[in-house]
């Protein structure tokens, strides 16, 4: 995926490729200090499992973005990697599992028979094949299927560093070498003990690791695979001459494309001819399929239902709910966690070190009385056993495929960094509306003032409402529908932010918005019966209560009371309760009067009284009691928020994780770093569960891979470890840390 840049641009542009060639932690480190070098770059960030670099820089005045991506491409060129052009396109069609099997098949034939005189040996077999059939059987191996190492390993000897290619490279040609040198200069008559075989096994079983995590790799980019596969081809384009089908890529804003039952939805839309079940699961996690009538929006990627729609389109391209959200996982997967800047600190000097410790061997046996050659094979064996794949392979690995599985739960992680914090998190507050109630909120009561025409009065509150797009002002439009009252046109509507609506109808001008607003503003009698008892009333059932003030030459009179019902969403309770049962605190942020808060807080299963609620908060300060929240106790807490991603977007950055309910909009995306496609509170602590499983299998991976390093280069330089057998353990490191990752699929929990 590439980001366009634009030359005139003023913020960070970025871009990402592929770079070919990288086999272990240290080729990462030597990328990225390469690219970091080009004047201009500020950032710089490899992922060795996706074999990927983002590149992030300042466009100056006058700079080109083409050269300024030749001229990254032109620096890991010279650092000795292919720079390639990834698809934004389509995933090509999935491969078969063997494929790339051929060099390890024929590496596998060639060495079987050095290895089987080894085995003979083991019951007092001699099949020692002679020296001429070993060296015809090995020197294939090394030099044709091992070229690979050679020119990466001569690469990096050339930018004056080291990767496992180049200790592949030396080992296995010291092996070969010392072979041919006990052959040639052998006695006549007499038959040396040669490491052909050695040398051959260690490049196969080398092999052998690469396309087994080449095959892994595949697996834990399936999400990415599974969402591609959601676009369909082509749409049924409707035009004077009935359909048409063209291709997707032709299909303009504002075309009308007809869905048959069965078919995907090609694009974003609307529907405006017939209705229908949709079925959203791949998108939303959602396992039931979902009804859609005329007016509401389709997503590209989902199921018809039984029905023939059409819809008219709203977003095509790169613009599609789809297409954000395959960019948001690619960016997830493609991220660096804080963790891996560790192990990017401890490769930058791995190779060097184990060369040293390699050339500390070779002199420590050959004083000690060893001879040459067992000097040198025990040499050999700490240069392969110390190949840090697996180190560069631990967490981008689990960093796939936790956002993999998230992502199939309709959990969209915005970046590695979130996903690694969000374990951490021992407090979580919750907006109200919307996130733990249905946000769809009716008016259940109102009262007009004595002797007034009740009717009359809300179809001009109606009318001044139909301005706003609050869901207390849906509500009263709604009930005055429902009523078949004529509501008229608004004039002149104004909206108070965290306060209320003001406007005229029909001659009026009218201010509706909360009691605390009304206070502010002095309007008379709300404390005085009949309003006080019946606000207090409604309070205590839960109700949220706003009011009707009018403006008169006399000043502002009290005309109305409203009180507005919303129901707990399914499951919020049961969210509420999960996360208790984890050790999380939740509290939950309302911008409704103490009265109504805590009567829908005990609905949820809150107490008020152990501050689990915090009422009367105006949009504009939740942030700040998120911030208050994350410097309260000692030490302070790690706070996630949970909102609509809209407006509270200024809270969910605050927070330490913020997780948005939403339908993949841009503002929830931009302002969480978590996103719940479908509305289900549920999903929150599912979200936490994927973080702390990532997580922990990042911290296995790291120990195993430097387990086998600590263990194996002390075990090699002392001799318990033979060249074939450090190969094998070197490659078991890499495989064994990429099967770990993918367990995280295996334990996915249900959605």
């Amino acid at each position: 995926m590439n980001t366009p840049l634009s030359p005139s641009s003023e913020s960070i542009a970025s871009v990402d490729f592929g770079v070919a060639g990288m086999s272990c932690a240290s080729c990462v480190g030597r990328v990225e200090r390469a690219l970091r070098r080009v004047p201009g770059v500020a950032e710089a960030s490899v992922n060795l499992a996706t074999e990927s670099v983002r590149v992030q820089w300042q466009p100056e005045a006058g700079q080109d973005a083409e050269q300024m991506q030749a001229r990254l491409k032109r620096a890991v060129r010279d650092a000795g990697y292919e720079p390639r052009i990834l698809s934004t396109g389509r995933p090509q069609q999935e491969l078969s599992p063997w494929t790339g099997f051929a060099p390890v098949a024929i590496g596998l034939a060639l060495s079987l028979p050095l290895v089987l005189p080894m085995a003979g040996m083991l019951w007092g077999a001699h099949w020692m094949l002679p020296a001429w059939l070993q060296f015809l059987l090995a020197t294939p191996v090394q030099f044709i299927l091992g070229a690979r190492f050679y020119k990466a390993g001569w690469h990096a000897l050339r930018a004056g560093a080291g990767n496992m290619d180049l200790l592949v490279a030396l080992g296995t040609s010291a092996g070969w070498g010392l072979s041919m040198w006990l052959w040639l200069t052998a006695a006549p008559g007499t038959e040396a003990h040669l490491y052909f075989e050695a040398s051959a096994v260690v490049v196969t079983l080398v092999l052998l690791g690469k396309w087994l995590e080449g095959r892994a790799k595949r697996q834990t980019t399936e999400a990415i695979r599974a969402l591609h596969a959601l676009r369909p081809d082509t749409a049924h384009l409707l035009g004077r001459d009935g359909e048409v089908d063209v291709p997707v890529a032709e299909v303009m804003v504002g075309d009308r494309i007809v869905v048959r039952p069965g078919e995907r939805v090609p694009v974003d839309g609307i529907l405006l001819e017939g209705q229908t079940q949709v079925d959203e699961s791949m998108l939303t996690g959602e396992p039931l399929p979902v009804s859609r009538e005329t007016g509401d929006a389709l997503t590209g990627g989902s199921i018809n239902g039984e029905g023939r729609i059409v819809l008219e389109v709203r977003a095509v391209g790169s613009e599609t709910v789809l297409a954000r959200i395959i960019r948001l996982v690619e960016d997830a997967q493609a991220g660096k966690a804080p963790i891996q800047r560790l192990v990017d600190k401890v490769a930058a000097v791995f190779v060097p070190v184990v060369l040293g410790i390699g050339l500390l061997t070779l002199v420590g046996w050959l004083l000690a009385g060893a001879p040459t050659e067992q000097a040198l094979i025990h040499a050999v064996a700490v240069l392969v056993i110390a190949c840090p794949c697996a180190l560069g392979l631990a967490t981008p690995t689990a960093i796939m495929a936790g956002t993999g599985v998230a992502a199939g739960r309709g959990i969209l992680i915005k970046d590695a960094q979130t996903l690694e914090l969000a374990h951490r998190v021992d407090t979580v507050a919750f907006d109200k509306t919307g996130t733990l109630t249905q946000g769809r909120p009716q008016l259940a009561h109102f009262m007009a003032q004595p002797g007034a025409d009740e009717n009359a009065l809300l179809a001009r509150v109606a009318s001044v409402q139909g301005g706003s797009e609050h869901p207390l002002a849906r509500a009263v439009v709604q009930a005055a529908e429902a009523r078949r009252l004529e509501v008229a046109a608004p004039e002149a509507v104004r909206a108070v932010p965290g306060r209320g609506t003001e406007g005229r109808a029909q001659g009026q001008e009218l201010l509706i918005g909360s009691l605390r607003w009304m206070q502010e503003l002095g309007v008379p009698g709300l404390d005085a019966a009949p309003w006080a008892p019946a606000a207090a009333q409604w309070q205590r059932d839960g109700a949220t209560v706003s009011a009707v003030a009018e403006r008169g030459a006399d000043g502002l009179k009290l005309r109305a009371l409203l009180g507005f019902g919303d129901e707990p969403k399914p499951g919020a309770a049961e969210a509420l309760a999960q996360l208790r049962a984890r050790g999380l605190r939740t509290v939950m942020v309302s911008g409704d009067n103490r009265g109504a808060a805590h009567a829908m807080a005990r609905r949820l299963g809150l107490d008020p009284d152990r501050g689990e609620v915090l009422a009367e908060v105006l949009p504009a300060d939740k942030a700040a009691r998120i911030a208050h929240l994350r410097g309260a106790g000692q030490g302070g807490h790690v706070v996630a928020m949970v909102g609509d991603g809209v407006n509270d977007a200024p809270a969910l950055a605050a927070a330490d994780v913020g997780l948005a309910m939403g339908n993949g909009t841009d503002v929830a995306m931009h302002a969480a770093g978590i996103t719940l496609m479908r509305g289900d509170p549920r999903l929150v602590a599912q979200a936490f569960d994927i973080s702390r499983r990532t997580v922990a299998k990042i911290r296995q991976n790291l120990f195993w891979a430097f387990a086998f390093n600590v263990a194996g280069i002390p075990l090699a330089a002392l001799g318990y470890l033979s060249p074939v057998v450090a190969g094998a353990a070197m490659a078991l490191s890499s495989v064994m840390v990429m099967a770990n990752a993918l367990l995280l699929k295996k334990g996915a929990s249900p959605r």
